[in-house]
């Protein structure tokens, strides 16, 4: 059961990987293009979806170099690993996107404003779009897909408030902007080329970066919860509480802590009253039992602490009335 168990956290942990080189490759095609097609028509809104591609393709990196670092073993200095540098790094995603792409896509949108200029060549913008709609849509598939997988039968704020894997999450967040960033690109080229008036094109870069900085409020709200020391799933603590509650040498269970220090590396520390007749050899064993059984059934928390409790001995005393 371990051996399964501890298969599907490292497969879990591949297909993560994938989602993101996935994004990385379709990030960088989309920004050269869309860099390229924004030089040669004048768009505002091509200009915004330029950067905010660019920006992305950066995060990817980032999420990258976190996954990485994430991985280091314990040392002395951290004793606990280095799976919170997972969580740091998509915090600095969340900041990158709400400061280069929205504000570099708002400043544009606002010079275009004051500024109007022609935009020539419309077409070339159409085609580029199009373009980036199949690339940022197959990328959007494959992260929900896997959101999906990680998250089945909850809904979709319940999902993203419980999921603990931000290299998911955060491609998932970054392409539904990116979709509905490159659709209001086109309506914004669309609306330019039908009336003429260059304002549609700065309104859509403006609306371009309410949109990421949004997205990056989302994203750094649950990377915050993460960072600070998340608990697990009330799910995962229930499951817990009775796989203790089960164990014969155990008569109640009075508080359980969980903590994540990466998707898949929870630390426990539980407060349990055992059978106080145990000996303490007995009392050792039935420790070792419980925990070989939590890491059995769920191998992620790999740091149990199980603080043994007795049934205080009261004395009681009289006094005497005068």
């Amino acid at each position: 059961m371990q051996r399964n168990a501890s298969r599907r956290i490292t497969a879990s942990r591949q297909r993560s990987t994938a989602v993101v080189w996935a994004a990385l490759a379709g990030n960088l095609a989309i920004a050269i293009s869309k860099t390229v097609a924004a030089a040669f028509t004048g768009s505002s809104a091509m200009w915004s979806e330029a950067v905010h591609s660019l920006v992305d393709t950066g995060n990817q990196w980032l999420m990258l170099l976190g996954m990485r670092r994430a991985t280091r073993p314990a040392s002395e200095a951290h004793p606990f690993g280095h799976g919170l540098e997972l969580y740091f790094w998509s915090f600095v995603v969340a900041i990158m996107i709400f400061g280069l792409g929205a504000g570099v896509s708002i400043y544009q949108g606002i010079s275009k404003l004051i500024r109007p200029e022609a935009m020539t060549n419309p077409w070339v913008n159409y085609i580029v779009l199009g373009v980036g709609v199949l690339f940022e849509g197959s990328v959007w598939l494959l992260a929900l897909r896997e959101f999906r997988r990680e998250s089945r039968r909850l809904g979709w704020i319940r999902a993203v408030r419980s999921s603990k894997d931000p290299a998911v999450f955060t491609v998932l967040f970054e392409d539904t902007a990116a979709l509905a960033g490159l659709l209001v690109a086109l309506l914004g080229v669309a609306l330019t080329q039908w009336t003429g008036n260059a304002l549609y094109d700065g309104l859509a870069s403006v609306l371009i970066g309410l949109i990421l900085a949004a997205t990056a409020t989302l994203l750094a709200n649950e990377c915050r919860g993460l960072l600070t020391g998340e608990a697990a799933s009330s799910v995962v603590r229930k499951r817990l509480r009775e796989q203790l509650c089960s164990h014969p040498a155990v008569v109640d269970v009075h508080r359980v802590w969980t903590m994540h220090f990466a998707p898949h590396d929870i630390l426990l520390a539980a407060s349990v009253k055992f059978d106080d007749r145990l000996s303490l050899a007995q009392l050792e064993a039935a420790i070792v039992e419980l925990e070989e059984g939590i890491r059995a059934q769920q191998p992620e928390f790999q740091r149990i602490f199980l603080e043994p409790r007795r049934t205080p001995k009261h004395t009681s005393t009289t006094t005497d009335r005068p």
